[in-house]
């Protein structure tokens, strides 16, 4: 009459736990989607060029390059937990402080400081699924979660001019998202000492672990870094751009945010989806390729004939971006031989990966005032996808590990 207990106790363990990590990943997004339908108003009301706007997108992403690397030095030190519940703490008061955003430099501060919280919570999730879930069921998990992730992006951007209205306020409006991390922050917080002791931990004798050495010679780190670079600066450049890009054509800031939230919730399947293929297939680069194809059919969409098709382009760039992230993210689990290679792995091709990515919405802002209009933004973003997929065909599976 006893035997059931021993498994029913860590099955439904392993149920709260992946509770609580999607409710860390729900948070990892919403700041930096609810900006862009907003970003006409902000602009107006504080007197902001594109490429200032577009900073606010770039913000939290270069957040995300920079403290990659001290997320995974945290890690070691302290053991996984403790760094994830600071980041989504940090999380939680940046939004709140963004409530003051009518004046600049709160506005700014608080996305920083929400933008290290994003960094430390998404660097350090991927190495707790390849150890807290068994192996078979990594890119489900990683999957769940990136659907976590989307969702609560695409709710961000449907509901960010609703609540700008009904508060008649913007600054308020982006402070709300406070609370959905508050609520991530009570879902681990009673789980985080049982992750806190399960978690891996630094082995004396695995030297580059202790020296926290990212493989920055490795060849297969390389390329996987340049493949999350190119695909960032596309998502958050896209993410930034898209909305003021219709309500350029005159579509309502409403509209255009819904239009946005199409481009999250298609993110959302494919992010689910692509990983749960990823562990039948062999060859990665099988669904990697299929995601650019869909990205670009989407951007020359919104190049050569935006008005035609609008919501065929954001549900294109939407499936193909969602499942190219998705897919990245399995491959930093995939192309690790350990836990802690795995930390590695994902410090240097996050960290450097947003580094560079973080400059994409900024820059194709300033490539937007430089051009007077929208079309040269999807020009080079078309042509940086091309190089997008030179990099994603050598992403086989027989590279060698990192160890």
């Amino acid at each position: 009459m006893s035997t059931p207990a021993p498994t029913s106790r860590p099955l439904a363990a392993r149920g709260l736990l992946l509770l609580a990590v999607l409710g860390v990943a729900a948070n990892l997004r919403g700041v930096i989607a609810s900006v862009p339908p907003l970003a006409g108003q902000i602009g107006a009301d504080l007197g902001l060029g594109s490429g200032w706007v577009g900073a606010l997108t770039a913000l939290p992403v270069l957040c995300m390059g920079v403290f990659a690397p001290l997320a995974h030095r945290l890690a070691a030190r302290l053991g996984s937990a403790t760094p994830i519940s600071a980041g989504v703490l940090a999380i939680a008061v940046g939004s709140a402080l963004r409530a003051y955003g009518t004046h600049t430099w709160p506005l700014y501060a608080g996305t920083l400081l929400a933008g290290v919280g994003i960094a430390i919570a998404g660097t350090l999730l991927p190495g707790l699924v390849k150890h807290l879930f068994p192996p078979h069921r990594a890119g489900v998990v990683t999957g769940a979660y990136m659907l976590a992730m989307m969702a609560a992006a695409g709710l961000a951007s449907a509901v960010s001019v609703p609540l700008a209205d009904a508060l008649d306020s913007w600054a308020l409006a982006l402070a709300v998202w406070a609370l959905p991390a508050l609520s991530g922050l009570l879902l681990w917080l009673p789980l985080s000492r049982r992750v806190h002791h399960t978690a891996p931990r630094v082995d004396a004798d695995d030297e580059a672990a202790v020296t926290h050495r990212l493989p920055l010679r490795h060849a297969t780190a390389v390329t996987l870094t340049a493949y999350l670079a190119l695909q960032s600066w596309q998502f958050y450049s896209a993410l930034a751009w898209l909305a003021p890009t219709y309500v350029d054509h005159d579509w309502t800031r409403a509209r255009a945010g819904y239009l946005l939230s199409v481009f999250t919730a298609t993110q959302m399947v494919a992010g689910f989806v692509a990983p749960a293929l990823a562990d039948r297939v062999r060859d990665r680069r099988l669904l990697l390729l299929p995601a650019v194809a869909f990205a670009l059919a989407g951007e020359l969409g919104v190049l050569l004939a935006p008005d035609a098709a609008p919501w065929v382009w954001s549900a294109l760039l939407g499936l193909g971006q969602g499942a190219a992230f998705a897919l990245g993210l399995v491959l930093l689990v995939s192309y690790a031989a350990s836990p802690a290679a795995s930390a590695r792995l994902s410090a240097m091709g996050l960290g450097i990966g947003y580094a560079v990515a973080a400059f994409g919405p900024t820059v194709m802002g300033v490539v937007r005032d430089a051009a007077g209009g929208f079309r040269a933004v999807w020009l080079v973003l078309s042509v940086l996808l091309i190089v997008q997929v030179v990099v994603t065909t050598r992403l086989g599976p027989d590279l060698e590990p990192v160890r």
